[in-house]
């Protein structure tokens, strides 16, 4: 029996698998790197471990350190969650060698899985649907489109879709060197791309006694940049017999490799129905929740228990209803999902039937440059697809998130578009959908009515936001007084009219205010319509949520600030990070072309390309490989080839 477990891991997924400690009685142990500190899992684990550092390379990618934290602390078995070590077979070798129990696959089935070209020659010999791989030294036109994939790799990381033959040396050597850089392994496979394909997944669970549970599918094919955002369980519209062909070629995947604890089979499948491997993931998944929603199963709970030697039964539950996951992300999906940081102030989700949270930060926490942008994952289980999707999108609408931007309004969007709510869906949804999921609406009432109930707000109590963005301005009460904000992310700017009478109330056009507290404002508008807002104001920014969406602005002084000027063709580094690479070549004097790729930032497991804003010379460069940036350091400068020359 396991007393005292250590997870090797941070965030959400460790405080998800402290949960089902606490429910059995187990006793946990956190490891934690500098920047994760005063994080909410070293909060909520009973014994926390520090590893010095805060890059991932020095810290949660240390096994000899996570080995030794377990032993320091008393633990007797170790969790990897997933991520980081998680499908290191050196690591489950080195666990197991020190005496702990490891809650995973066995070490063999980690290593038969460990490379894509190795699971696919395996999967071949057990029957199971493939790609042809394809060579790219040979790859002719007829080929592509080509899907180039990191060996070793996962997340999206090394991926990258060739359509045109002349780019494909290109491409090859940039997921070459990305791989290398994540994995440590450079190796890179081709296979074809298959167009509007779907991303679905077996769950695997299997005991050491030959049982093999394949509990339902799930389908994750909205992803971003190869990752996904929104899975759900069971996968809509899969006919019966492909559903069983699905399950069938999931088992015989697990028992082709001895396999023992929870994992996932991936498969494409194509247009017509036809379903090819991708890979099997020997770990726990992010989107484990939907499945344990619908089968009513603790599947980390289950994990511990096989790790211990219990059996399965014979078979799992039946299951029942739907479910659907979205995940949270601190970013910007408009500017190219760009990751955000700072301090999340606030993070409150509805607590409804139905509804589950699980999160690896609280309000007041920070969110740093080091790891993923994962804030949360909300869960919805409900007896019909529509309406989980329905509960979701709602929730996801109605909570309270201040601080970074992050893709809660794509996520809210995305669920309510037609495709999705028809079950048309595709890995390519992004593609063609993300420029009118992320577009500022033409009709801006409700942002406005918003903006209106921060400057009620800030009319009636002045103190509340800082006066040096106003310049220290006042108006005399009874005249009109205009307020400037600008809407976040969008940068809309707003200017709002309204006019305090001698009674104290406040009046605007088309609308009037009926409260204004220190937390909450009434605006009934000309039709009769009544809306309430709470606002949460931190200096000069105001978040104000109402019924139909979130909105945040920041207060604009009446004057521009010069300092806020940039010279032109300066590249601006989008957020904190890690230069990785330059382009080849790339020096001061250099000729550059609009839209050309100069710089590589690495923030929060994802890679970011910063592009030559026009063609012309690069004057100046203060980017390096290796060089930390902050948000808006000055990376480069390019001259206009139009521009004049500066004296």
């Amino acid at each position: 029996m396991i007393s005292t477990l250590l997870v090797a891991n941070r965030g959400e997924i460790a405080c998800r698998i402290f949960r089902t400690c606490r429910a059995l009685g187990i006793a946990t142990v956190a490891v934690y790197s500098d920047a994760d500190a005063d994080a909410l899992h070293v909060r909520e684990a009973d014994t926390a471990v520090r590893l010095p550092g805060a890059a991932p390379a020095d810290t949660y990618l240390r096994g000899d350190l996570v080995v030794r934290a377990a032993r320091t602390a008393g633990a007797d078995a170790v969790h990897p969650g997933y991520g980081f070590l998680s499908e290191n077979a050196g690591f489950a070798r080195a666990v197991q060698d020190a005496g702990l129990v490891w809650v995973g696959p066995p070490v063999k089935a980690i290593e038969m899985m460990a490379s894509k070209t190795r699971a696919k020659e395996l999967m071949a010999a057990a029957g199971v649907p493939l790609l042809a791989p394809v060579d790219p030294a040979q790859a002719t036109v007829d080929d592509l489109p080509l899907l180039l994939k990191a060996a070793a790799g996962g997340g999206g990381r090394g991926m990258r879709v060739v359509r045109e033959l002349g780019a494909l040396a290109g491409e090859m050597a940039a997921a070459t060197a990305e791989a290398a850089s994540a994995f440590g392994d450079g190796e890179v496979f081709a296979e074809p791309y298959v167009e509007r394909g779907r991303h679905v997944e077996v769950q695997i669970m299997a005991d050491a006694h030959g049982t093999v549970w394949a509990l339902g599918t799930r389908d994750c094919s909205l992803q971003r940049r190869h990752q996904k955002v929104i899975e759900e369980a069971p996968a809509p519209g899969l006919d019966g017999a492909l559903r069983t062909r699905l399950h069938d070629a999931a088992t015989a995947a697990a028992r082709a490799v001895g396999y023992r604890g929870a994992g996932t089979v991936e498969f494409l499948v194509a247009a017509d129905g036809r379903p090819y491997f991708l890979e099997m993931n020997t770990r726990l998944q992010v989107e484990h929740p939907v499945t344990e929603a619908v089968f009513g199963l603790d599947l980390v709970g289950l994990q511990l228990s096989v790790a211990e030697g219990e059996s399965l039964p014979t078979t799992p539950p039946d299951p029942h209803g739907h479910a659907v996951e979205a995940r949270l992300y601190a970013e910007d999906p408009a500017r190219d999902w760009q990751p955000q940081t700072g301090a999340l102030l606030t993070l409150d989700v509805p607590d409804e039937p139905g509804l589950r949270l699980d999160t690896g930060y609280t309000g007041g926490d920070t969110i740093g440059m080091h790891y993923d942008p994962m804030l949360a994952k909300v869960i919805a289980h409900a007896p019909t697809r529509a309406q989980a999707v329905r509960l979701l999108a709602r929730a996801l609408e109605r909570a309270r998130i201040h601080g970074p931007v992050t893709n809660r309004e794509l996520l809210v969007r995305s669920l309510r578009h037609p495709d999705f709510t028809d079950a048309r869906l595709d890995t390519g949804f992004y593609d063609r959908h993300l420029d009118a999921l992320t577009r500022t609406p033409d009709d801006n009432a409700d942002r406005h009515l918003a903006a209106l109930a921060a400057a009620a707000h800030a009319a009636r109590h002045p103190d509340a936001i800082g006066t040096s963005r106003f310049g220290g301005w006042r108006n005399l009460s009874s005249q009109p007084q205009t307020r400037r904000y600008r809407s976040e992310p969008d940068g809309a700017e707003h200017e709002i009219t309204y006019r305090t009478t001698r009674s104290g109330a406040i009046d605007a056009p088309g609308a009037r205010i009926l409260t204004a507290t220190a937390g909450h404002v009434t605006v009934e508008t000309d039709d009769g319509v009544t809306h309430r807002f709470r606002l949460t104001t931190h200096h000069d920014r105001v978040h104000v949520d109402g019924a139909t969406g979130s909105y945040t602005f920041t207060t604009l002084p009446r004057f521009t600030d010069p300092t806020e000027r940039t010279e032109p063709g300066s590249l601006l580094a989008p957020m904190p990070g890690t230069v990785v690479r330059l382009a080849d070549g790339l020096a001061p004097g250099a000729a550059v072309r609009a839209g050309q790729p100069l710089i590589w930032l690495e923030a929060m497991k994802m890679e970011h390309r910063i592009l030559a804003p026009a063609t012309g010379t690069l004057t100046a460069l203060h980017a390096a490989p290796g060089l930390q940036v902050e948000v808006g350091a000055l990376l480069a400068v390019v001259q206009d080839a139009q521009e004049e020359p500066t004296p």
